[in-house]
C-alpha cells in the first residue's frame, strides 16, 4: 500500500496502481481530464477507504516504522480538510470518488487554504460568530506536499507573474499539494492538485487572498483568487508533466485558464508575443480553438453566484492584453463597466450544462444567446459516502442488491424490496439506530452548551440549553425534520415558521410532538443570512412555550459533512424550502434519499425528477412557469406567506402518516421507493457517466461498456 513517485511517497494504492494512473495522466495523447474547482469537500471522517482497510489490519506496534507512521497518520491524525463552504465543494469531492471508483483518467486542481473557510460559533443572542480555522495540512491523512523530482527536501513550487494593487508585476509562488481520492476498492485514484500561494516569497495581497476560501474583505481579493486559481492551472500541470487537453470548469471561477489558452493560441498564431496587436477576428478565431478543450458546468440563477469585476479593478492587476480579451468575451450587456465571468465561460466552451432540467430551462432563460448550447446534466451524490453504515449493512445482507457498492443502479432492479417483510424490518431497525445515534448526538450538545455557560462568554444557541428536569431532551420517537445547508435568503430556511401560531396548533391539537433539526453556515459577508440565522434562534422559545413543549427547534452549530451524514440517515423527513426556481439543483434532499428518507420539499431542482408523483416523498408550495418575478431575489417576492400557508396544509397529512399506526407503512413505502427510484438516478457514477459523453475521452472497452451501463440509468437532458 505504498508507491513512490518523482515528487513524494503516497501511502493507499500499489505501485503499479500509481504507475498506471500516472502514466495515463502524463501520456502524450492527452487523453485525460482537468476538473477545476474553487473548492473540494472531501472530509476524510466521512469517506476514507484507506483507514477503514487499515482497521482491518493488526496495529502499529507490529507494522514496520514506515506503514506505522502512515497508520498513525491514518486513523489517528486529523480527520478534517476545511476547504469547501457547502454543496458546490462537496458535489465536486463527491464527484472525484465516482471518477476514481469508475477509473476514469482525472486530475483536479484547486486551491489550499490555510484558514479554510470559517469556523461558525452561534449566540443566541449575537447569532452566527465566523473565526478562521486552524488546521494543520502537513498532519492531514491522503494531504502530501510534493517535492522537487531532482531534490526531495525541497517542496516543488511553481512561480507565476502577478501584478500587485499597485499596476506593479511580481511574482506569486505557491507550493504543490496532492491529496488523493483513492477508489473504494484501493485499485485506482484521482490527484487533487492544491496550490498553496500563502507563502512568505509571495507579495502580501496574494498571500491575504490566499489564505480563506471565498475572503470577502474586497472585491480585489475576490478577483485574485480567481486570478490564482485559473492561473496556476497551466503551471501546475506542466511541473508535474501532466498531459490532459480537456478541462472542465465547475463553475465559471476558474476561467482565467480560457485567457491563458487564449493568449497561448494568439501567440502561436501570430508567432510573437505580442498579443495585443492581434485584431478582433483574431482573439475570436483564438478563443473558438479554445473552446474545443472547456467543459462548462453552471451551478445557480442566483445572481451572487456569477463573478462580475469592475473593468478599473480588473485593469490594475491584468495584462493590457488580456483586458483586451475581456473586453470581446465578458461583455456585460447589464452593466458595461463590469467583466462577466460567467459570460465568458457560456462564450468559451464546447459544452454548457445546468445542474437539473428545470435549471436548465432557467439558465436559457438567463442567457438566450447560449441556449442552444446550454443542456442538463442533473447532480448526483456518491452513494458510498452517504449512505450510513447501518443502511448499508442491510444492503449488503440483501440478495437482491448484491453488487450495490459498485453499481447503484441495481436498486432499479429489486422491485419486489417494497413487498418484502424481513427487508422492511431490517430497514426499519436500521432507520431507528440511526435515529437514534442522531438524536443522541444532539442530546449530548445541548448538555455540553449549558455546561459551556460558565466557562465561556458565549450564550447557547439553543433555548433547549437553558431548561432542566429532562425537558431539554429530545426524543428519537418524536418526528424528526431535518434541514441543513448554506443560509441564504432565497432558501428561506426560516419559512415554515411564517406563522408560529398555525404550526403549533397542528401539533397541540393532535398532541403530535416534532424535532426541527436546523444546521448550516451563512457566508460571513452575507448579512441577510445570518439575519436568517439569528431568526430561527429568537422563534425556539416562542414554538416552545406555544406547543407546550411539544415543537423542539434545535440548531447544531459548525455544520460539516459529518454533521451532514448524520442527519441525513437519521431524520425522518428531510426539508427543503427555497423559492422556486432559484434552487439549481440541490444535493443534500439526494443524501436523504440515499438512505430512504422521505423528502418534503418545493418543487424545485432536483425535486422536480425526484418526487415521482409523490412515491418518495411530498410536495408543497407555488408552481408556476419561470418569469421575471419568479426570478426576483427581493424578500417582498420571496412568497413567504403563499408557501408557508401550503407547508401547513401538509403537514397535517405527514404527521398522521408517522403517528397513526394504521397508516404505518406509508413512511416505509415512500423509504423503498426512494431506494428504488432516487439511488438509480442521484448518484454521482451516472452523473460521471454522462459527463463523459461531453469528455470525449478514449477507455478500454469494458470499461466503456461499464459507463455506458451507467449512462442507460437516466437521460437528464429530456
Amino acid at each position: 500500500m505504498i508507491a513512490a513517485g518523482k515528487f513524494g511517497t503516497f501511502f493507499g494504492i500499489n505501485q503499479q496502481t500509481f504507475d498506471r494512473v500516472w502514466s495515463q495522466l502524463t501520456d502524450p495523447s492527452g487523453n485525460s481530464l482537468v476538473y477545476i474547482s474553487m473548492e473540494i469537500g472531501a472530509d476524510p471522517d466521512v469517506f476514507n477507504p484507506v483507514r477503514d482497510r487499515l482497521l482491518l489490519t493488526p496495529g502499529p506496534e507490529v507494522l514496520d516504522s514506515q506503514w506505522a507512521a502512515f497508520y498513525e497518520k491514518f486513523v489517528r491524525g486529523p480527520q478534517k480538510i476545511p476547504t469547501y463552504s457547502g454543496g458546490l465543494g462537496v458535489l465536486a469531492g463527491d464527484t472525484l470518488k465516482s471518477y476514481a471508483d469508475c477509473h476514469l483518467p482525472v486530475v483536479a486542481i484547486s486551491l489550499l487554504y490555510r484558514r479554510g473557510y470559517f469556523s461558525q460559533y452561534v449566540d443566541s443572542q449575537i447569532g452566527q460568530i465566523s473565526q478562521h480555522v486552524l488546521w494543520q495540512p502537513e498532519a492531514t491523512p491522503c494531504l502530501y506536499q510534493l517535492h522537487e523530482p531532482e531534490a526531495p527536501e525541497k517542496p516543488l513550487e511553481i512561480k507565476i507573474p502577478f501584478f500587485n494593487e499597485y499596476n506593479q508585476q511580481t511574482v506569486a509562488i505557491a507550493q504543490v499539494w496532492m491529496k488523493m481520492e483513492i477508489s473504494s476498492d484501493l485499485d485506482f485514484f484521482v490527484p487533487e492538485i492544491l496550490l498553496d500561494f500563502a507563502r512568505p516569497e509571495s507579495p502580501s495581497l496574494i498571500r491575504n487572498a490566499a489564505s480563506q476560501l471565498y475572503n470577502a474583505e474586497s472585491s480585489m481579493i475576490k478577483a485574485i483568487q480567481r486570478r490564482m486559481l485559473g492561473t496556476g492551472i497551466l503551471p501546475a500541470l506542466r511541473a508535474l508533466g501532466i498531459t490532459s487537453r480537456t478541462f472542465h470548469l465547475n463553475e465559471q471561477h476558474g476561467i482565467v485558464l480560457a485567457m491563458q489558452l487564449i493568449a497561448e493560441e494568439l501567440t502561436a498564431m501570430l508567432q510573437h508575443p505580442h498579443i495585443e496587436l492581434a485584431r478582433d477576428e483574431q482573439i475570436f478565431k483564438a478563443a473558438e480553438a479554445v473552446s474545443q478543450r472547456l467543459v462548462y458546468t453552471i451551478h445557480t440563477p442566483v445572481k451572487a453566484g456569477h463573478d462580475r469585476f469592475n473593468k478599473s479593478l480588473y485593469a490594475g492587476i491584468n495584462e493590457k492584453s488580456c483586458q483586451r480579451i475581456l473586453d470581446l468575451l465578458a461583455h456585460d450587456d447589464e452593466n458595461p463597466h463590469a467583466y462577466n465571468f460567467t459570460h465568458m465561460a457560456m462564450h468559451v466552451n464546447r459544452s454548457a450544462n445546468s445542474v437539473s432540467r428545470l435549471h436548465r430551462d432557467v439558465t436559457r432563460r438567463q442567457f438566450p444567446r447560449f441556449a442552444s448550447k446550454i443542456s442538463a446534466i442533473t447532480n448526483g451524490v456518491h452513494h458510498l459516502t452517504w449512505i450510513s453504515s447501518q443502511r448499508a449493512r442491510v444492503f449488503d445482507s440483501t440478495p437482491q442488491l448484491s453488487g450495490w457498492r459498485h453499481d447503484p443502479g441495481v436498486f432499479g432492479q429489486a422491485g419486489e424490496l417494497i413487498g418484502d417483510d424481513p427487508f422492511r424490518e431490517r430497514l426499519r431497525s436500521a432507520w431507528e439506530q440511526d435515529t437514534q445515534q442522531l438524536i443522541s448526538y444532539v442530546n449530548t450538545m445541548l448538555i455540553e452548551h449549558r455546561n459551556q455557560m460558565s466557562t465561556t462568554w458565549i450564550d447557547p444557541p439553543n433555548y433547549l440549553s437553558t431548561l432542566g428536569d429532562g425537558k431539554d431532551r429530545l426524543d428519537p420517537r418524536s418526528f424528526t425534520v431535518g434541514f441543513a445547508r448554506r443560509f441564504s435568503t432565497y432558501k428561506r430556511a426560516d419559512l415554515i415558521f411564517h406563522d408560529v401560531d398555525q404550526l403549533c396548533e397542528i401539533c397541540v391539537i393532535n398532541n403530535w410532538p416534532i424535532n426541527f433539526l436546523y444546521s448550516g453556515k451563512a457566508h460571513p459577508a452575507d448579512e441577510p443570512g445570518k439575519t436568517v440565522i439569528k431568526h430561527l434562534l429568537d422563534r425556539q422559545e416562542e414554538l416552545y412555550r406555544k406547543s407546550e413543549g411539544l415543537v423542539k427547534l434545535v440548531f447544531i452549530p459548525n455544520y460539516d459533512m459529518k454533521i451532514a451524514k448524520m442527519l441525513v440517515a437519521g431524520v425522518h423527513c428531510w426539508l427543503n424550502s427555497p423559492k422556486r426556481p432559484l434552487e439549481a439543483s440541490g444535493t443534500s434532499g439526494m443524501k436523504a434519499a440515499m438512505n430512504g428518507v422521505p423528502n418534503i420539499s418545493i418543487m424545485d431542482g432536483w425535486w422536480v425528477e425526484g418526487y415521482h408523483d409523490g412515491a418518495t416523498g411530498w410536495k408543497f408550495g407555488h408552481e408556476g412557469a419561470v418569469d421575471s418575478a419568479s426570478l426576483s431575489e427581493s424578500r417582498e417576492e420571496l412568497l413567504y406567506f403563499e408557501d408557508s400557508s401550503s407547508f401547513y396544509e401538509l403537514l397535517p397529512l405527514i404527521l398522521d402518516a408517522f403517528y397513526d399506526k394504521t397508516n404505518s407503512r406509508i413512511f416505509l413505502d415512500k423509504g423503498i421507493n426512494n431506494l428504488l427510484l432516487n439511488i438509480p438516478i442521484f448518484n454521482t457514477h451516472r452523473m460521471a457517466a454522462e459527463y463523459l459523453q461531453r469528455y470525449g475521452l478514449v477507455l478500454p472497452a469494458a470499461r466503456t461498456r461499464e459507463m455506458e451501463r451507467f449512462a442507460q440509468l437516466y437521460c437528464s437532458d429530456i
